[in-house]
Order: structure tokens, then sequence, then C-alpha cells
């Protein structure tokens, strides 16, 4: 049996988790996205500044033909 307790827990993370789920890429996310990659920065590192998934950071890169460092 699952508490209320839980229920509402599961219910206030899932709403802070995806709240920016999916997304459009604004104009200033894209320019940092670019400025920062061609500094060399690493995925990780861009994907925390913008506040953004390492995967939809690393598909936005590949659509716009950027590199990004594989630093670890």
């Amino acid at each position: 049996m699952v508490s209320t307790a839980r229920i509402l827990y599961r219910g206030i993370m899932s709403e802070d988790r995806f709240e920016r789920h999916r997304q459009p890429w604004t104009t200033d996310e894209i320019q940092k996205l670019h400025t920062l990659a061609k500094k060399g920065m690493a995925l990780k590192a861009i994907a925390k500044a913008l506040k953004r998934s390492e995967e939809s950071t690393k598909d936005r890169a590949k659509a716009d033909g950027l590199s990004i460092a594989k630093l670890r």
C-alpha cells in the first residue's frame, strides 16, 4: 500500500524534474552554446551552464555542426 505522503512527494518531484522538458532553444541559449563549444568546454560543463541535459546539448551542437570537447 502506498501512503498519501509518498504520492504527494512523487507528484512534486515529477513537476520539478520535467519543468523544462522539451523546451525550444532560445537564440540566447544557442549563442551561448556556440561560444562555450568554441572555447573548448566539455559537454557536461556546457549542459550545466545552459541548464539542459547532456543529450539535448549534444543533439543541438550536432544539428548546428559544432564539435564539443570530450574531456573527462
